[in-house]
């Protein structure tokens, strides 16, 4: 009972503030633990060991590509909108029905593509993911790829799971999950790796196949986290697949646009790495942690906000009005901008201290990709609350157009300029910022049809000056890095972390007094948060 009691406090329904809060905060933990597994996985073999981490990189591809085709995104902007249908009409018999059949169908079809990893890995890899590893990367990647195949059939059912507390707005356990699996790949870092003994007897004898281990372990820990969250939901699951189910039924016919997009989206990623590949060793682990550096910003911000407020969104469109609907989206994408902006800015000018924080020393070629990719940082995270707005309506298909469109774009882009142009690396970062405003912008001119006055007077006026105040913030910014440089004996992270902080915060600060001078009301509550915390007043 105790236990019971403590998880249902820690997972009541939030607020849209509240979720996004939790979320942001829960994003933030853990990217952190993220940077600290890429910092100790690069201290280990990013100079020493090339293709090792190279291997290690190329072999996540697959089941990362499986479970975002089949599970991922897809499976929570679909199931959720129908979940929710069911629940307002008081119908928990048929929700749950649908909950059970999601999680065995899921379950089921993933562990057939888990299966068809563990037989297809070498060709896949040799052929398509990564031709350029040397002989002995590609065993390796092989090798570690039939370990970590297993991922999408557990990441499915603990997918399905979480989309289940997120509808009815839960988020504390769906939070938490992430953290979990960073863990475990950490434990597989600092401990596997060294081998594993147990009563004197050594069953594994350790090597970097031993990271493989802890990704195993880290989707073990976070699908047994994602469970204990179903406590006092009263699902009743059962081990049951209902065909006849509408709700199921509607879920499926929903869910190939949806899977279809983000296996695109993913497919930029397999061509990128294949590119990456034929490059000097390195550059593929190189552009991988810009691009992971890229999405930490993208994650909390874009990620975070849109997921706590698309529950909220769907709930006025199934109330029957699309009017606060309208207004919800319009303060969201409002809120999004607000902070991607001088995130995105904040980011280009600490670069540096950024790639600093995940390989001691830095890295040139990081720094550099991510310094083009800073523009991908705001328009990416555009694009989750813009593409929601047309899956709260139970349209993938529109979503799915468009990207078919940037995602082609893109792999044209990436082989002209580092075929062609011989950009290189820079070139596969070049490519995703222009096809992220790309997308954006098309997605726009969708949306201003679909649904009027969402785009008025207001709105751009309102864009325009937070633009202005993160023109005027990046004065600041800019005086606060040639002021505290990242200097030769900055190379650990104690020593850059406080110049980092300070960096960031006096930017900030100079960012919301300059909205504030504006007019902006994405301030106001921060700035009263501001005046409760350290004075004790609100006004």
């Amino acid at each position: 009972m105790g236990v019971r009691a403590a998880v249902l406090r820690m997972n009541k329904r939030l607020s849209i503030q509240l979720a996004a809060a939790l979320l942001a905060s829960a994003t933030l933990l853990s990217s952190a633990l993220g940077l600290f597994r890429d910092r100790l996985l690069n201290g280990m073999y990013y100079d020493t060991y090339k293709v090792g981490i190279d291997a290690y990189t190329a072999a996540f591809t697959v089941p990362d590509f499986m479970f975002f085709i089949l599970v991922s995104g897809a499976l929570s902007v679909t199931f959720i909108p129908v979940l929710n249908q069911r629940l307002a009409t008081g119908n928990k018999k048929s929700a749950w029905q649908l909950s059970s059949s999601l999680i065995n169908f899921m379950a089921l079809i993933t562990l057939i593509a888990s299966v068809l990893i563990i037989i297809f890995a070498d060709p896949i890899l040799r052929y398509i993911i990564a031709p350029g590893l040397s002989e002995s990367g590609m065993a390796l990647a092989v090798s570690m790829m039939r370990v970590i195949a297993v991922n999408p059939f557990l990441f499915a059912i603990a997918t399905v799971i979480a989309s289940m507390q997120q509808a009815v707005g839960r988020f504390a356990f769906l939070a938490l999950a992430p953290t979990i699996y960073n863990i475990g790949i950490i434990i597989g870092a600092l401990f596997f790796t060294s081998g594993i003994t147990i009563f004197g007897v050594q069953i594994f004898e350790g090597g970097i196949m031993g990271v493989a281990l802890g990704v195993v372990l880290g989707s073990i820990l976070q699908l047994i986290v994602s469970s204990i969250g179903l406590i006092g939901l009263g699902f009743d699951y059962e081990f049951k697949i209902y065909w006849k189910n509408k709700g199921f039924r509607q879920v499926l016919k929903l869910l190939p646009p949806r899977s279809f997009d983000q296996g695109m989206d993913y497919a930029v990623s397999l061509v990128e790495m294949n590119l990456a590949s034929r490059m000097t060793e390195g550059t593929l682990r190189a552009f991988q942690q810009a691009t992971t550096l890229h999405l930490v910003p993208i994650n909390l911000i874009g990620v975070a906000i849109s997921t706590a407020a698309f529950p909220k969104m769907t709930e006025r469109l199934g109330q029957g009005r699309p009017d606060l609907f309208r207004d919800e989206l319009q303060g969201v994408l409002r809120v999004i901008i607000w902070i991607a902006l001088p995130v995105s800015l904040i980011t280009f000018f600490t670069r540096g201290y950024l790639v600093n924080f995940i390989n001691n020393g830095g890295d040139a070629l990081m720094s550099m990709l991510l310094g083009i990719l800073v523009v991908a940082i705001l328009f990416r995270s555009i694009y989750h609350i813009a593409a929601r707005s047309f899956y709260a309506q139970q349209d993938t298909r529109t979503p799915l157009y468009i990207s078919i469109v940037a995602i082609s774009l893109n792999i044209i882009l990436a082989i002209w300029f580092t075929f062609t142009l011989e950009l290189g690396a820079a070139g596969l970062a070049a490519a995703q910022s222009i096809v992220a405003v790309v997308e954006v912008v098309i997605l726009f001119m969708v949306m201003s049809r679909r649904i009027p006055g969402l785009f008025g007077n207001g709105f751009w006026s309102a864009v325009l000056r937070m633009a202005s105040a993160t023109g005027l913030m990046s004065l600041v910014t800019y005086f606060m890095v040639t002021s505290f440089p990242l200097g030769a004996g900055d190379n650990s992270f104690l020593a850059s972390f406080p110049k980092f902080c300070l960096i960031v915060a006096v930017s900030l600060v100079a960012y919301v007094m300059l909205s504030q001078l504006m007019s902006l009301q994405e301030a106001r509550p921060v700035v009263r948060r501001v005046k409760r915390v350290f004075f004790g007043r609100t006004r």
